[in-house]
């Protein structure tokens, strides 16, 4: 994405007219935009690219909108969906809700609306994108420390003074706060403030996944 635009749109509908109309209304209004007439071309074509959000049709011949929501999941591949439909039945509505779209509009919609959805999008894969990284970078410190180290570095965001960390692995005062010391120095911080505002909305249970 440049600088100059607000933000990617995936366009995926097997409509010709529908597609290459919102393909050029959303560039005039600044989105940078690409266009597939179905999922294949999509999985096949279009690159992860961020913030971006993907605007798809449920019903289209071979790939469904709601299989390539749950194609995009399995592969790890988060980008936000804001679901359109002509005509759909209800069980087509609660598959595509399971996958936590943005929006599910139903044609004909008021571009506003559709706009809204856009930008709400946009603006949850910029957020999941930041705590992505975040995730990334303390994962590669936390990976620097050793075992012992990892057993300290849980007992200090619990709260453990060095005293309560020695009592609970059994060692020395002095030994727990030469490992706490590294574990402040492999982490980048300066104190244990520094160190519970880094591993904020950072699932702890997966640093070693």
């Amino acid at each position: 994405m440049t600088n100059s635009t607000l933000g990617h749109v995936f366009v995926v509908d097997d409509n010709p007219d529908i597609r290459f109309y919102l393909t050029d209304l959303l560039q005039k209004m600044g989105y940078s935009v690409e266009g597939f007439e179905g999922a294949q071309a999509f999985l096949s074509l279009s690159m992860d690219i961020f913030p971006a959000v993907l605007v798809l049709d449920v019903r289209m011949p071979g790939i469904s909108g709601i299989e390539l929501q749950n194609q995009l999941q399995s592969q790890g591949r988060h980008t936000p969906i804001v679901f359109m439909s002509g005509e759909c039945q209800s069980e087509e509505i609660i598959q595509a809700m399971k996958g936590r779209p943005i929006e599910f509009l139903l044609k004909p919609f008021r571009i506003q609306h559709l706009i809204d959805a856009i930008d709400k999008g946009l603006l949850l894969d910029l957020d999941n994108r930041r705590q992505f990284l975040r995730h990334n970078e303390v994962r590669r410190r936390y990976e620097t420390l050793s075992a012992r180290e990892s057993d300290v570095f849980g007992l200090m965001l619990q709260g453990h003074t060095n005293k309560g960390i020695s009592a609970h692995l059994e060692m020395l005062p002095d030994t727990a706060k030469k490992h706490r010391a590294n574990i402040l120095e492999k982490m980048q911080v300066h104190n244990l403030a520094e160190l519970i505002d880094l591993c904020k909305e950072v699932d702890l249970s997966r640093l070693r996944a």
